[in-house]
């Protein structure tokens, strides 16, 4: 099982760390504002996680091999190489980021419930759903915000709202399916949220003037 989480927390690192740093690249910062663009990505949802749990300080001070994976895929997006294939393909760009985006995405929300019903003291339904919603998007939240964008979870493809259906399901599965079936189940549901919701255009209502 810790094999397991540990892939699990590679994917979604990998994921929302070359996220960040696809931002950074179309926001053209240098390679220093790149790599703390993928960093926050990759370890805020996290942070503010253990933050909520009383764990302090945070994993991601504690255990630095996150970041140093955070860091490295960051700077690989920088490469010379790497940034022409991307900006000089929007459609690859758009692609990439969103498969990244969502993978993450999916990936962080269960590894939310799955250390909230590890480390909280009552791990009560709401807590487990909430904090897996908070790890899911936290990242992505603080990377909009430092790229100055409307963060993703406000405007675009019930973002926020597939988080919460994975994070719901995995919650709910985890007592009689086990937890890495309710991992694996509640991932699933979160990518393919997003990829439906891509494919078919699906919006919650905005508000309009």
């Amino acid at each position: 099982m810790d094999t397991f989480i540990l892939i699990v927390n590679l994917i979604g690192t990998v994921a929302f760390a070359a996220s960040g740093a696809m931002i950074g690249l179309r926001k053209n910062m240098d390679i220093f504002g790149m790599c703390i663009l993928g960093l926050t990505t990759a370890t805020g949802g996290g942070v503010i996680r253990d933050l909520i749990l009383g764990l302090t300080p945070p994993m991601a001070f504690r255990d630095p091999t996150s970041a140093t994976v955070a860091l490295v895929v960051s700077a690989v997006f920088f490469a010379r190489r790497v940034r022409r294939l991307l900006m000089h393909n929007p459609e690859h760009y758009r692609i990439l980021l969103f498969w990244m985006d969502a993978l993450g995405l999916g990936a962080f929300t269960v590894i939310g419930v799955e250390l909230a019903y590890q480390r909280a003291m009552e791990p009560t339904f709401f807590l487990l759903v909430f904090v897996g919603v908070v790890t899911g998007v936290g990242g992505g939240v603080i990377r909009d915000l430092l790229a100055q964008e409307v963060p993703y979870i406000f405007v675009k493809h019930v973002y926020a709202c597939a988080s919460l259906a994975g994070a719901m399901l995995c919650a709910g599965l985890w007592r009689w399916a086990g937890s890495m079936a309710a991992m694996l189940a509640g991932m699933a549901t979160v990518v393919l949220i997003r990829v439906l919701a891509a494919h078919y255009h699906w919006n919650l209502p905005k508000a309009k003037q």
